[in-house]
């Protein structure tokens, strides 16, 4: 009975082990040099295996074209991760306005390119939608086309159970005719369809303070990039530490870990030192 009671007793500690592994994910533009449309059939396996090693639960996709993921089918995407052990998160897509449509405002067109792209997103088993990046508009009346063009893309998403974002670099942190680029998107987009993904890098080489943000606009920021010069902790640039203990007032949900470079030319050493970091860090909880 004593050797039944002990082996429970590991058993129910492997169980809290599992349950208590970090909920990391990771962008897969960090891995672009050594996996991509170009070579997915030939290095997925041995690259999202090895990233899932390192403690990464979830991926965000970063090659959406006519409608496939790195060349492959959503449904064969969707397969090949949760196959190396984590699962299918968001993706970085992009559809830009064109100059006509900046002065007309019309989003027709625009947004029949989001009626294919959005379906395809479904079936690869994304819950969030993220446009990357969006150039300096001339003018503040051409930012608001773009903000309504953003919430109008959110309304398509909600409609197939997606969530929709805006993920910043930070040139966004500039002004167009006195106003805060970033400040004037989170104002004047619906905050009911749009979420922002903040990127706290980018934000800080911006010269803005993310806790502040998320003092400024609590909720929005739904998800975030935790990302630094290259290695997560590296620069002593961002105060991560500050920014995962605001996560509650940031409206965050999940994180995802982007490297931008290697210190060493070597971007799985890049990827594990960070995350290494963040599973060591008693201020990350293991899932929000």
């Amino acid at each position: 009975m004593k050797r039944i009671a002990l082996l429970g007793m590991l058993l129910l500690g492997l169980v809290s082990c599992q349950a208590a592994k970090k909920q990391i994910g990771i962008q897969l533009y960090s891995v672009r040099e050594i996996m991509n449309a170009g070579n997915y059939a030939e290095k997925h396996g041995e690259v999202l295996k090895a990233i899932a090693d390192m403690g990464y639960t979830a991926v965000e996709a970063a090659n959406f074209n006519k409608g496939l993921f790195y060349g492959v089918s959503p449904e064969q995407f969707k397969a090949d991760v949760e196959a190396a052990g984590m699962t299918v998160l968001s993706s970085h897509t992009n559809h830009g306005l064109s100059k006509e449509e900046y002065k007309s405002g019309d989003l027709t067109k625009a947004l029949e390119w989001w009626k294919e792209a959005i379906p395809a997103h479904k079936a690869a088993g994304m819950k969030y939608i993220v446009v990357p990046h969006a150039p300096v508009p001339a003018t503040l009346a051409e930012l608001q086309v773009y903000c309504d063009y953003l919430t109008e893309i959110g309304k398509l998403c909600a409609a197939e159970g997606i969530k929709f974002g805006y993920h910043n670099h930070s040139h966004e942190f500039q002004k167009v005719e006195g106003e805060v680029m970033y400040d004037y998107m989170l104002t004047h987009t619906d905050p009911e369809f749009v979420f922002f993904q903040m990127d706290v890098y980018w934000a800080v080489v911006g010269k803005a303070a993310p806790v502040e943000y998320f003092k400024k606009y609590p909720g929005r920021f739904e998800l975030l990039h935790i990302k630094d010069l290259r290695e997560v902790g590296q620069s002593g640039m961002v105060g991560f530490d500050a920014i995962f203990n605001n996560f509650g007032l940031a409206g965050t949900k999940a994180y995802i870990v982007e490297m931008e470079g290697s210190s060493y030319g070597d971007i799985l050493r890049t990827c594990r030192e960070s995350a290494d970091y963040l599973k060591k860090a008693k201020f990350v909880k293991v899932s929000y």
